[in-house]
C-alpha cells in the first residue's frame, strides 16, 4: 500500500514576485564579497581547525599545546594554523622560542559561537 504525502517544500506556482526579487537585490553584496565569504566558510569544514578555533576561544597556545590537546603531530596542528592565518581567523605573537596562537578579532569568535549555537538547537 502506497501513501500519498504531499511535497510541502515544493512550489508549483509559475509566478515572479518582482517587488520581492527587486527588494532584496538591492541588499545582495557584491559577488566578489560573497566569493570570499564562501571561501571563509570553506576554513571551517574541517573539523581539526574547527577544534583549533575551539581552543583558542578559551586562551592562547603554542602548536606544541595544541597537539597534545587534539592528539596530533606539530606538523599537522602546524599545517591547519597556517591555512586558519591565511583565512585571518587566528594570528600569532612570538615570545622567546615560543609562538603562541590565539583568535585574530572578536568576530571569529562570534562566527564559532553562532555556528555553535546553530548545531545545539
Amino acid at each position: 500500500m502506497q501513501i500519498f504525502v504531499p511535497e510541502v517544500d515544493r512550489c508549483d506556482c509559475n509566478c515572479i514576485h518582482e517587488d520581492v526579487v527587486a527588494r532584496v537585490r538591492r541588499f545582495m553584496p557584491p559577488e566578489e564579497h560573497l566569493m570570499e565569504l564562501s571561501d571563509l566558510f570553506k576554513v571551517f569544514a574541517d573539523s581539526t581547525r574547527v577544534k583549533i578555533l575551539c581552543a583558542l576561544s578559551q586562551t592562547e597556545m603554542c602548536v606544541c599545546d595544541i597537539a597534545v590537546l587534539l592528539g596530533m603531530t606539530k606538523s599537522s596542528i602546524s599545517h591547519q594554523l597556517r591555512v586558519l592565518k591565511q583565512a585571518k581567523l587566528v594570528k600569532n605573537r612570538r615570545e622567546g622560542r615560543v609562538v603562541y596562537y590565539s583568535l585574530a578579532d572578536d568576530h571569529v569568535s562570534t562566527i564559532f559561537d553562532q555556528g555553535l549555537l546553530h548545531v545545539l538547537e
